[in-house]
């Protein structure tokens, strides 16, 4: 059966997430989504080690985005598809964290870009220091999802010089914690994500505060990328299926001449084109998924990245134009367009994990290479 079998997914009965306001943030969806028992749900067997079921994130991330905002289902995509796997496995404040987030009661910031170097992690400055059982950090992360709501933020930083990837570790640091500076980013998109910017200045933590080992936090973090860009992949599908909808029943009712624009040639074929983007993009997820879920394929991965990137700016791009001056209407077409643009950035910019698939191709030898 496909995990995409059910298109529109009904909210469950009796679920708080119906009537919450459509300009709800992220931080009020996970309380629900937690308190509800699926944030969970997403996982095989409820644990976020085990990895994610993919029909039951398909599911949650096209209830989410065909009721709230691009920035809400960002806020709760990124901790679903990375914070919460890499706490997995963890003790004291990690586990506590993860049992926490699982409930609903906080949500966890991935801060991994820095103010410098952004997704270049082997270049950040980000630096943790250890003397004894003490744990010091310093530096800024940029441009971080759920920054100024996150009860707790899991800090990629450096504790040694070099690009070597053993010289990076994580640590999971209270928002409270003293030297601990949030501020919100300098966007009016994504309204709802809590995108900020974090400032840890001289923080004090102890060694149970490291996630994952000294030394693993590069790898650590390779292992779960894939998730994310799947979890992009499956988001992909459900915003450009929706906005696809909601393009043709706009074609369906405006006027033109004694019709409707629907009736137009040229206009249903432009219409169709982005269709069939979208189910090439939908087919091919459709396709990858397991080994990305199951075996955690980066080059599927990279794959499904760049697909997801380049079909959204397709098939938001003809709808925007569409949909004529009715695409700027707040949360129309040409505010997503706008918006959509994250999906050619975060997680890996298109031109990356395009050189992924490339050298990935090669490797396979001449013969391979479609």
């Amino acid at each position: 059966m496909s995990v995409f079998a059910v298109r529109e997914p009904a909210t469950a009965a009796g679920s708080r997430l119906g009537t919450l306001p459509a300009d709800a943030s992220g931080a009020d969806l996970w309380r629900v989504l937690g308190a509800e028992n699926r944030l969970a749900g997403v996982y095989r067997g409820n644990d976020p080690s085990r990895g994610v079921d993919a029909a039951a994130l398909s599911t949650l991330l096209t209830d989410v985005d065909r009721r709230f905002g691009v920035g809400a289902t960002l806020a709760v995509t990124v901790p679903l598809a990375t914070c919460l796997p890499l706490l997995a496995g963890g003790t004291g404040p990690a586990a506590r964290t993860l049992a926490d987030s699982l409930d609903g009661r906080t949500v966890v910031a991935l801060a991994a870009t820095d103010e410098d170097s952004g997704c270049n992690l082997a270049a950040l400055d980000t630096r943790i220091s250890f003397d004894g059982d003490e744990v010091r950090l310093d530096g800024t992360k940029r441009w971080i999802t759920n920054a100024t709501a996150c009860g707790a933020a899991l800090v990629l930083a450096r504790h040694r010089p070099g690009p070597h990837f053993t010289n990076f570790t994580w640590v999971l640091v209270p928002a409270d914690a003293p030297g601990v500076r949030a501020e919100p980013a300098e966007t009016e998109l994504f309204d709802g994500s809590g995108t900020g910017h974090l400032t840890f200045d001289g923080v004090r933590l102890t060694r149970d505060n490291v996630v994952g080992g000294t030394g693993r936090g590069l790898s650590s973090f390779a292992a779960h990328i894939a998730t994310e860009r799947l979890a992009g992949a499956l988001w992909a599908v459900s915003l450009c299926e929706r906005v696809l909808r909601d393009t043709a029943r706009y074609l369906g009712w405006r006027r033109h001449g004694d019709g409707v624009l629907w009736q137009r040639e040229a206009i249903r074929q432009r219409w169709a084109s982005a269709l069939l983007r979208s189910r090439q993009h939908r087919a091919l997820t459709e396709d990858l998924t397991e080994a990305v879920a199951g075996r955690r394929d980066t080059s599927a991965a990279a794959l499904l990245k760049a697909s997801a990137a380049e079909t959204v700016e397709h098939v938001l791009d003809v709808c925007a134009h569409l949909q004529g001056a009715h695409g700027f209407r707040a949360g129309g077409p040409q505010y997503l367009r706008a918006q959509g643009a994250l999906f050619g950035i975060g997680g890996g910019t298109t031109e990356v994990v395009l050189d992924i698939v490339a050298e990935t191709a090669a490797e396979s030898g001449p013969e391979e290479v479609p």
